[in-house]
């Protein structure tokens, strides 16, 4: 893989005020598309009427403060992150996730030759596409373990039920008031668990590498530079970035959703691949793949995004050859490492370094920390 994503450097006041103050969470997301692609809005599936118990035991994870690109490479390096990836070898990724994107990258990836900037670009990516599948598939475990209370009792455990509930936004035609309705001895709980099963599935990361390098054109776009925007997802509440090039739509004011986190563009990527019906056929032949016992290859899986774009099979093939030029299939059987999550913030100036270090310890010492890692529901 030709692999290295932006200067990390985020702005100190973007990078505290998403720190010590966001929300984190797999769900919410409006639609995945750039400007070619017309699917709608999703509800946020993973926010409502869900509350996690804190485990006070957990230390908060490390937030690592970086000087720009300076210090950037030499902390890859330390991960054992950088430089040339052997086919035979299991991809081993560091598990961190990048807190913003700066507007300096756009300037400063004009400087860099084009097989470090997209290596930039997929090495700081990885951990977050990565980070949604683990949840995913924890997910889907969850699920598993419902199937089968159901199977031998007629009824799920309330730990199931808050689980069916946070997960049952992604099925069709589902509101506030019918997940309200879902009770733990439901008569249709089977086939409602088997539906979620069916959408609640893993996205190969080679897959969304290479689409999120299409879509945000190596993370230098415009949405991407403001709004964190990875995958040019759709909002028409006018509340999103407005394209230059404004499209008509019966749905209203079309705009590209923006993000405090790149994080929340990944998981608004999943979300929509899980539940709108655009990409129908992309779900149907993961699932198949998967009853077939095969593994879920980015090469094969894109051939189910032909609705994905208005470009259609020119858009596949497209997708296709940049994961092959770049051999992101590598990327689809990585693991993370041995090692506790953590956080990158990147500032402009040594001295900005130093203080973004002197306000994490006084959150950290106050424990504000920890609370703002309940609320973001990494896990």
């Amino acid at each position: 893989m030709k692999f290295y994503m932006n200067d990390l450097s985020s702005f100190r006041m973007r990078a505290i005020a998403i720190f010590l103050g966001a929300t984190l969470v797999l769900g919410g997301c409006s639609q995945d598309a750039s400007d070619q692609n017309n699917a709608a809005q999703v509800t946020d599936p993973a926010t409502t009427g869900v509350v996690q118990q804190s485990d006070s035991t957990k230390e908060p994870p490390e937030v690592v403060v970086l000087y720009g690109k300076e210090d950037l490479v030499p902390f890859l390096e330390s991960k054992n992150w950088w430089g040339k990836v052997d086919r035979d070898t299991r991809l081993v990724v560091p598990h961190f996730i990048l807190t913003a994107i700066h507007p300096s990258w756009q300037t400063y990836s004009k400087t860099l030759p084009v097989p470090i900037k997209k290596q930039l670009f997929y090495r700081l990516m990885m951990p977050l596409v990565m980070h949604a599948n683990s949840m995913v598939l924890k997910f889907r475990e969850q699920l598993e373990v419902a199937l089968g209370e159901y199977a031998a009792d007629g009824v799920v455990s309330p730990e199931s039920l808050i689980v069916i509930k946070r997960l049952a936004y992604l099925l069709p035609g589902m509101t506030l008031e019918d997940v309200d309705a879902i009770t733990a001895d439901n008569a249709d709980m089977d086939s409602m668990l088997d539906a979620l099963l069916y959408r609640v599935d893993i996205v190969p990361a080679g897959l969304a590498l290479g689409q999120a390098a299409y879509e945000s054109g190596y993370g230098t776009s415009r949405f991407a530079v403001e709004g964190n925007s990875l995958f040019g997802q759709w909002t028409y509440k006018g509340d999103g970035i407005k394209p230059k090039e404004q499209r008509t739509s019966s749905k209203g004011d079309h705009r590209i959703k923006a993000f405090e986190w790149p994080f929340d563009s990944v998981r608004g990527y999943f979300i929509n691949l899980m539940s709108h019906p655009a990409y129908e056929d992309f779900r149907r032949l993961r699932a198949d793949m998967r009853e077939a016992g095969k593994p879920l290859g980015s090469m094969e899986l894109a051939n189910g995004l032909l609705r994905y774009s208005e470009r259609g099979q020119e858009y596949v093939d497209s997708l296709k050859g940049i994961m092959r030029v770049n051999k992101l299939d590598l990327a689809d059987t990585a693991v993370f490492s041995d090692e506790p999550l953590h956080f990158l913030i990147s500032e402009q100036s040594r001295e900005e370094v130093e203080k973004t270090k002197a306000r994490i310890a006084e959150a950290t010492q106050s424990g504000e920390i920890g609370e703002i890692l309940e609320r973001m529901r990494l896990e």
